[in-house]
């Protein structure tokens, strides 16, 4: 499987998002600078943290207009998997291609620890391999996490099936504790009505390998992998 990592001007987590696919699952990778628009033939795309343009005017508002979003966009809309993480999140919110809006984190803080999550669906290319109502430890780094959308917008996206991640306690129990930045119905990670597209503010590929504390984000990583080899076979 060949997967793509954009890099933008700012992006500081595409190394890692390499790192895990080219030395730890062992697939072909390939880095896609924002300013092409040839998706160099990859099956997936992952969107990276960071801090794209340097988060001026709004956190994504910018990179949305790189060319290489025009690309993704087709990507997207024939199916491909993408996977957007943190800043990836919120540009492809901005993007259009996932509902709702990532604001100030309910303290006003920028946050870096590690929360955890439990799993919400499992028909989704990230997913696809989790067990409903598993707990993930997985760590976030942000300062614009906070998720909102309008109630009637956000009665549908749950009854759809669209909320995959929500933030939890340890104990995999709903608390106020347990959700870091203030987003509504503790929502962590979101994808779009076709299932394809997954935007979530935790790093899974800073949980990938057991010395960084957690593996747990390399389940996500790996059911992207598996599900397109169902595809395939």
């Amino acid at each position: 499987m060949k997967v793509g990592v954009i890099v933008f001007p700012g992006s500081n987590c595409d190394h890692d998002a390499y790192h895990v696919l080219k030395s730890v699952v062992q697939q072909e990778v390939v880095f896609l600078w924002h300013q092409d628009r040839d998706l160099q033939d990859v099956e997936a795309i992952i969107v990276p943290g960071g801090f794209s343009y340097g988060d001026y005017l709004r956190c994504g508002a910018i990179a949305k207009f790189s060319p290489i979003m025009d690309s993704l966009r087709a990507h997207a809309a024939a199916g491909g998997p993408v996977l957007g993480i943190c800043n990836g999140f919120q540009i492809l919110q901005e993007a259009g291609l996932l509902p709702g809006a990532l604001l100030r984190n309910a303290n006003l803080k920028f946050l870096c620890q590690d929360v955890y999550l439990r799993v919400e669906q499992t028909n989704t290319p990230f997913t696809l391999d989790l067990n409903k109502n598993k707990i993930l430890r997985i760590p976030i780094a942000h300062n614009d996490g906070n998720f909102f959308l309008p109630e009637k917008q956000l009665e549908n996206l749950e009854e759809n099936g669209q909320v995959i991640f929500r933030y939890v306690d340890s104990n995999g129990g709903d608390s106020v504790t347990g959700n870091p930045n203030g987003s509504v119905n503790s929502i962590a990670g979101i994808v779009n009505s076709q299932r394809n597209v997954i935007g979530m503010m935790p790093h899974p590929e800073r949980a990938s390998e057991g010395i960084l504390g957690s593996n747990d984000g390399l389940s996500i990583i790996q059911s992207m992998i598996r599900s397109l080899d169902r595809v395939k076979n």
